[in-house]
């Protein structure tokens, strides 16, 4: 552990170490002959009557109030058909205060004639959710929707507005049904955005089917906006810039505007500017070794565009459009310099310098058609067809000239041109359905997609001015890959369990065919398989003070499109990577066992069992070249123990930490592979301070102790110190943040490997100390309905494209 990395742990460790000033509120609420489950409880503060949490008493009448702020509150319940009851004045001022039991009174109005009026309770415990609806809540008018998700039932906001659901963390929102492609920053920003009425309902779903991805089993906040009840038009501009050695910047702007039958929205973003990074690589191979270090400089200008409409046909049927477009240039220039020394002189003989070029011309383009019906009996309908064109032009000029280490003449070259060009053609069509059965909610889903790619590989020798084209080292290689997909799930609540169970099945087909001037026993590789992929939860809450759950998944993960390609790229001439057209998807089996306290201190322990892992992993190729490629290495084991814990200082000072141990062994399947057993401690701690004059700071930082990556490095210890300053103006129409990354630069890497005969020792890193400033400024009409945010059928396809 470098001196360094121990200073940011300690630093860390200290600023997250301080206890809260909070307490817990119990009590049970009852009729004159049995506990009333299901009840509505409102805490409020006493100064201006504002809603502070919202809960509803479990099957026994019990209530918890937990790690709320010393002051002085007062509760109110009601339950249809009794009478409401607020309490008298509750000061907080000690770990715990419980109330006396509290009796709710029938409400025995006579009634000639009745009107009924349907208004939905505030807190809503249904079967497979829990629904904080706030349509009719006073509290929430001037608040934002991030504000107001730190009032739903079970819901905790990390000092770095992380979301934690019942103590998990890795939750998942989605807006109207469908999940947000934002995260980290960009979720929370949109969350601000949002106005809290706005919302119609927060749903809280804590164990999701098997329609979602692994990712659901942390749980999903699904927030449902209102519809047809604000007209007009606004948006945002951002303009930033950051700094480490070299200078970026970025701009951005959206807009929305809505009418009774449709909302139109659009966005569109600039980033721009040159970034550096480094690789050093130290390599034994036969007897020789290789001490090359490579910098690179790119230069980069990206383009991003969305634009969609939705159209309210009425109240059960929505209609949508949207289409996205990227478009990415990139110029790289990379200075290699690889001193040879044979070991038996232990001097330098020659010296490879490699001045790389290259140039890259990316157009991604797609659209998303949908549909969508709901009623109001539990029938849901999703339709989701989308079609994406992802095409990437490379030309790379590789200079190699060795020198002489002791008067730099030169002894000889060889120089080549590549050109690269890919096409990625996807297109999917999803529908899922849900209704209500047996008292639980029974889901169905289908789900097509088609990828087609080409890779072509033009390798060109260039001597005396010309380049001509080498067709022993040029091919072409196409891929075709087509899943057909079909699940079942079904989820029912009683007493104090909950059950999940769910079942996917995929039939996987794809084709490969090489096609070059050599002779391959295997230009063509055919698949034909079908995989069923179980999941299920089980939930005991025996008190709302405790929950415990036990969980399982299969999973599979395919390798993304570039992985396959079989085409080379070199840094030089010795070192290249390429694809692997024959890799094998890898199996994943996860097991968890979690318990929940206060719906704060989680603890979790899990193992997870994956078969044919893969990695990216160096080899050697003759007596002098080396090449980088993804392979199947391992089964890999993996046990954890995880602890998180956020809690708030004082008003004005939240933290979040969180601490993981685990360890992971592998059973090579490589005869080359040196299976690696380690055990690795990660840290992570965020302090938010609220300061006076409308200021909020972030410190926060991470560290991981000496691991495994990719199953081949062993790395040294590293970690990062962060941290950022906002201030609001005008209104809080314009936004300003300043923030510094890495202040102690200790997030670069550092590690070994060996594989067969090659050692390297490497270490890498870019500048990740960097200063960065933005600014942001919202206009127009601040009651507007936000754009309806859509998560397309493509998007599991497209993150396999690569880069």
């Amino acid at each position: 552990m470098t001196t360094r990395t121990f200073i940011l742990f300690l630093l860390t460790l200290f600023i997250g170490s301080i206890q809260a000033q909070t307490g817990n509120i119990q009590g049970q609420v009852a009729t004159a002959e049995m506990p009333l489950g299901f009840a509505n409880v409102l805490l409020n503060n006493v100064s201006d009557s504002s809603l502070v949490k919202a809960e509803a008493s479990n099957e026994n009448g019990q209530f918890t109030f937990s790690n709320v702020a010393f002051g002085t509150y007062f509760i109110r319940i009601s339950f249809l058909g009794y009478e409401e009851f607020e309490s008298e004045v509750i000061e907080l001022n000690q770990s715990l205060i419980e109330l006396n039991n509290i009796t709710l009174s029938e409400a025995n109005n006579a009634l000639n004639e009745v009107t009924v009026t349907a208004q939905k309770p505030l807190v809503e415990v249904l079967a497979d959710k829990t629904i904080f609806n706030v349509q009719n809540t006073l509290s929430a008018t001037g608040t934002n929707g991030l504000e107001l998700l730190r009032k739903a039932p079970g819901v905790i906001l990390d000092n770095s507005n992380n979301i934690i659901l019942e103590g998990k963390t890795g939750v998942q929102i989605f807006i109207n049904n469908k999940p947000s492609p934002l995260n980290g920053e960009d979720l929370s920003n949109y969350l601000q955005s949002l106005q809290a009425d706005q919302i119609e309902a927060i749903e809280i779903i804590t164990q999701p089917s098997s329609k979602y991805d692994a990712a659901g089993n942390a749980g999903i906040i699904n927030i449902r906006l209102k519809k047809d009840k604000r007209f007009g038009t606004n948006g945002s501009v951002t303009l930033g810039g950051s700094y480490g050695q070299n200078g970026q910047y970025n701009a951005s702007t959206n807009f929305n505007n809505r009418t009774a039958k449709g909302n139109l929205f659009g966005s569109f973003s600039q980033n721009e500017g040159e970034t550096w990074s480094f690789i050093y690589l130290d390599r034994l191979q036969n007897g020789v070794r290789y001490d090359s270090e490579t910098e690179t400089l790119r230069n980069r200008n990206a383009q991003n565009v969305k634009v969609g409409y939705d159209f309210f046909a009425n109240d059960r049927h929505t209609f949508g459009i949207l289409l996205n477009g990227n478009f990415f240039d990139n110029q790289n220039v990379g200075l290699t310099t690889t001193p040879i020394i044979p070991q038996t002189t232990q001097s330098t003989s020659q010296i490879l310098i490699a001045n790389n070029e290259s140039q890259n011309n990316n157009y991604n383009l797609s659209g998303n058609l949908n549909y969508r019906f709901a009623d109001t009996s539990g029938h849901e309908l999703l339709v989701d067809v989308d079609y994406g064109r992802f095409n990437r032009e490379r030309v790379s000029f590789q200079p190699n000239r060795y020198v002489d280490a002791q008067t730099d003449a030169l002894l000889f070259e060889r120089n080549f041109e590549m050109n690269t060009p890919i096409d990625i053609n996807i297109f999917t069509a999803k529908a899922d359905y849900t209704q209500n059965l047996l008292g639980g909610k029974l889901g169905m889903g289908l789900k097509y997609s088609q990828v087609v790619t080409n890779n072509t590989f033009q390798f060109f020798d260039v001597g005396d001015g010309e380049s001509v084209l080498n067709q022993d080292r040029s091919n072409i290689f196409d891929y075709t890959e087509i899943i057909n997909a079909a699940y079942l799930n079904f989820n029912k609540k009683w007493s104090k369990w909950n059950l999940q169970v769910g079942l996917r099945a995929e039939q996987t087909i794809s084709e490969g065919i090489l096609t070059s001037t050599q002779e391959n026993a295997n230009n063509a590789v055919n698949r034909n398989y079908i995989n069923l992929f179980p999941s299920g939860g089980l939930t005991f809450v025996p008190n709302r003070k405790s929950s415990w759950s036990l969980t399982y998944s299969r999973r599979i993960q395919r390798p993304n499109y570039q992985s396959l390609n079989p085409f080379e790229y070199q840094l030089d001439e010795l070192s290249f990577s390429r694809g692997n057209p024959f890799l094998q998807p890898q199996y994943t089996d996860n097991f968890k066992l979690s318990h929940t306290y206060n719906y704060r201190l989680t603890t979790s322990l899990s193992y997870t069992y994956i078969q044919d892992f893969f990695a990216q992993v160096t080899d050697t190729l003759g007596a002098t070249r080396n090449f980088l490629m993804t392979r199947n290495i391992a089964n890999q084991r993996v046990w954890n123990v995880g602890v998180s814990y956020p809690f708030d200082v004082a008003k004005w000072w939240s933290v979040y930490a969180s601490v993981n141990a685990f360890h992971a062994a592998y059973e090579a399947q490589d005869e080359k592979f040196n299976a690696i057993d380690q055990s690795t401690l990660s840290f992570y701690a965020q302090n938010t301070f609220v300061l006076p004059a409308g200021f909020k700071l972030e410190v926060s930082g991470w560290f991981s102790s000496p691991s495994v990556w990719g199953g081949t490095y062993e790395t040294q210890s590293l970690g990062s110190l962060d941290l950022a300053v906002q201030k609001k103006l005008w209104n809080d129409q314009l936004a300003v943040r300043l923030a510094f990354g890495d202040i102690l630069y200790t997030s670069p890497w550092r590690g070994q490997m060996q594989f067969g005969e090659l050692f390297i020792d490497g270490t890498g890193g870019w500048e990740s100390r960097r200063m960065r400033l933005n600014l942001t400024y919202t206009f127009g009409n601040s009651e507007v309905k936000r754009a309806r945010r859509r998560s397309t059928g493509l998007e599991d396809e497209s993150k396999r494209v690569g880069g």
